[in-house]
């Protein structure tokens, strides 16, 4: 079977790495994919939203089935553009995939269905949004409507702050056409969980949950990231947690989506934040997190293709969907300054015991030597028999990794071991 993955990033190296594990997989093809993928696929540099090129490689290389990782190309209708030319694809097709590239769409249709989110209001004009700040209550959420590689939810905690986010996306274009809408929303209090579940339009299974962690420096301090690194399982999920959540919000979100003519087929992302009256959801995705994934996937006991095509062609109630018992924990090794500005081309070198425990993303191959070319360059990832020991696992690796200009937060799944040693006590 010749499979193709859309996307270039460490969730793509993971899902990769996953996928190479059923025998029935004769090649795959990365598009444009990076250094570190390159060790595991072929890489086409061909970039994720050249939809037309996409569709044209598919057809010469005579793939068989296609993953479409990334959020942009699902909602520029890359599913359905390569569903033309008769290739399935894992992913949502661009009528389901709003849930994800509009933020208006999303909070409208949670209101809808009574999905619990925070409350919210909903502008198209930088003037009225300023004025409506004037009075609101602060701390406040500013949200571009569309995509914005994770980084388009700006948390204000003073009224200038809010100000300042309303004038970046709407007036400065920080997000470009994604800031010509914006949500203001109710600040939501407690932990945040990320809960990534395989759907075939009817059947919703959740996976493991987990916890990223979103700001730059330790103590959750500085700019908002694509993500330092994660923690599964998130200790804040606990079963009543669960059980609330699939009631209230996974289950209706599944059926209402097919009820609006937009049957949700791949994995849909649930980022919750559990208040003090329950789970809420903060945002849905379209597609894997990132680096969620890089934890939530090792632990999956189950092939993760058999599970991909049940999602495209239904089913998936018939196929075991298993997660191992253990701990997973992923440590971002980042370009220093990053998410703003940071040097690159520095030489990686990974041990080769360790190549296996990491998922690259921010690298590309010069000369033969992997370099770094993002500001996220890879992720160290420990699957262990508990957290305590998955996380000081995933540390000892970075340790032992190096390249020019590396920065990483060192109390990633600090507040869970915390959380944890409480609830034993």
């Amino acid at each position: 079977m010749k499979i193709m993955v859309v996307g270039g990033g460490g969730r793509e190296h993971a899902i990769i790495k996953k996928l190479l594990e059923n025998k029935s997989v004769e090649k795959i093809y990365c598009l444009p994919g990076n250094g570190g993928i390159a060790a595991d696929a072929e890489c086409v540099p061909i970039g994720s939203t050249d939809i037309p090129a996409i569709v044209d490689f598919a057809a010469k290389a005579g793939i068989d089935y296609a993953v479409v990782a990334q959020d942009d190309p699902l909602v520029l209708g890359c599913v359905d553009e390569l569903n033309k030319i008769g290739v399935p694809c894992f992913g949502p097709n661009a009528k389901a995939a709003i849930i994800e590239g509009s933020k208006v769409f999303s909070k409208n249709f949670m209101k809808k269905y009574g999905i619990p989110t925070a409350d919210y209001e909903v502008f198209t004009d930088a003037a009225e949004a300023l004025k409506y700040l004037e009075t609101a209550k602060i701390p406040t959420v500013v949200k571009a409507d569309g995509p914005a590689l994770g980084k388009g939810a700006i948390v204000a905690l003073t009224r200038e702050d809010a100000y300042e986010a309303v004038r970046e996306i709407m007036e400065d274009k920080k997000f470009g056409a994604s800031g010509d809408k914006i949500v203001i929303e109710e600040f939501m209090t407690g932990p945040e969980v990320t809960v990534l579940s395989f759907t075939d339009g009817e059947t919703v299974i959740p996976m493991v949950p987990s916890t990223d962690h979103k700001r730059a420096h330790d103590g959750d301090k500085g700019l908002n990231t694509g993500g330092m690194g994660t923690v599964a399982p998130s200790p804040y999920y606990t079963p009543d947690v669960a059980k609330k959540a699939m009631e209230t919000i996974i289950l209706p979100t599944v059926k209402a989506m097919k009820a609006e003519g937009r049957p949700f087929k791949g994995c849909l992302y649930f980022g919750l934040m559990i208040t003090p009256e329950g789970p809420k959801v903060v945002e849905y995705n379209c597609r894997f997190g990132d680096p969620e994934t890089q934890v939530v996937l090792p632990l999956l006991k189950s092939d993760l293709l058999d599970i991909m095509l049940a999602t495209t062609n239904g089913g998936l109630d018939k196929v075991p969907v298993e997660f191992s018992e253990g701990a997973a924990c992923c440590v971002i090794m980042a370009s220093n300054g990053y998410p703003e500005k940071y040097e690159k081309g520095y030489e990686i070198t990974i041990p080769e015991e360790l190549k296996e425990h990491v998922y690259v993303a921010g690298a590309k191959l010069d000369s033969g030597k992997l370099v770094t070319s993002g500001g996220r360059v890879l992720g160290a990832v420990a699957v262990s028999d508990c957290l305590e020991n998955a996380v000081a696992e995933s540390y000892s690796y970075c340790e032992k990794i190096h390249f020019g200009n590396a920065y990483y937060r060192r109390d990633i799944g600090k507040k869970a071991l915390d959380f944890l040693k409480n609830e034993v006590k």
